[in-house]
């Protein structure tokens, strides 16, 4: 169903009545749709019946936040609402042959949005689950506190996740000065899979889906490689635009430890297994 302000917009663009809709897969959370007009206009549209009020004020927030000089091609907002999304069609073609390069160069501009404190303006969220946002000082105690702890105790709520196990994340939490480096805080998409890397219509690299803020950027890379590996030209060409920390490879089990939480949050006990071999390897 398209919602009936989305249809009075595209009536007040004069781009023509709505004359197909076409499903388009993929997501977990939301259903989506192109909508083709008869002065020959496409659109993208996202619909949850059952979102959180501001879940879509949300990523429109984020969408812009990310549209920065040097950086991937974000699809324009052009409407929302508390149940949709009405975004501009990226219309994906194959990956180009500079795809990889390109993207590595263009997050790299994105990270290099810095600020003195770690959050963001809104409290906002990943997949359907809140992301607390609160503008910290310390990134060690955002990661720990507001990423790490307070996934493992919604578990816990959720009786997904024992107290022990909890407590272990916790323990993990206080160690991060020694497992992580320091990092500024950095702008980044916040849940980058390779499912919200799409391309545009020239086959180059573009962002949808965010839950932006202002974290640590080895955090950012490392959910690239939580399932499937973006391939090694893409690493290489990131640091040829923004310096690494030595070992980044190896401590993103830590950072991903946030994500795979949430899909334990989100989806249950098939991601119990991963979650309690990280907690038990640094906890």
């Amino acid at each position: 169903m398209i919602p009936a302000s989305v249809r009075d917009w595209i009536d007040e663009q004069r781009f023509g009545p709505v004359t197909a809709v076409q499903p388009v897969g993929g997501g977990c959370i939301n259903n989506g749709a192109r909508l083709q007009t008869h002065r020959g206009r496409s659109f993208f549209l996202k619909t949850n019946s059952s979102a959180p009020a501001d879940m879509f004020a949300r990523e429109a927030e984020g969408l812009q936040a990310l549209n920065v000089s040097g950086g991937p091609r974000i699809p324009q907002v052009y409407l929302h609402g508390p149940d949709f999304i009405l975004l501009e069609d990226l219309s994906p073609a194959a990956r180009n042959s500079t795809y990889w390069l390109d993207f590595g160069r263009t997050l790299a501009a994105i990270h290099n949005q810095v600020e003195d404190r770690f959050g963001f303006h809104h409290d906002n969220y990943i997949g359907s689950t809140r992301q607390a946002n609160p503008w910290t000082v310390d990134g060690y105690a955002f990661f720990g506190q507001h990423r790490l702890i307070f996934q493992a105790n919604l578990a816990v709520q959720n009786r997904e996740l024992n107290k022990a196990d909890a407590g272990r994340v916790e323990r993990i939490a206080m160690r991060l000065p020694d497992l992580v480096p320091y990092q500024p805080a950095s702008l980044i998409h916040g849940d980058l899979w390779s499912g919200n890397a799409l391309t545009d219509s020239g086959g180059g690299p573009a962002l949808i889906d965010p839950a932006a803020h202002f974290g640590w950027a080895e955090a950012e890379l490392a959910m690239t490689a939580l399932f499937g590996s973006f391939p090694e030209v893409f690493y290489r060409s990131y640091q040829e635009s923004r310096a690494l920390e030595p070992g980044f490879l190896d401590r993103f089990p830590i950072y991903n430890l946030y994500h795979l939480l949430n899909h334990l949050n989100l989806f249950g006990a098939g991601y119990l297994g991963q979650v309690q071999a990280i907690i038990r390897r640094y906890g």
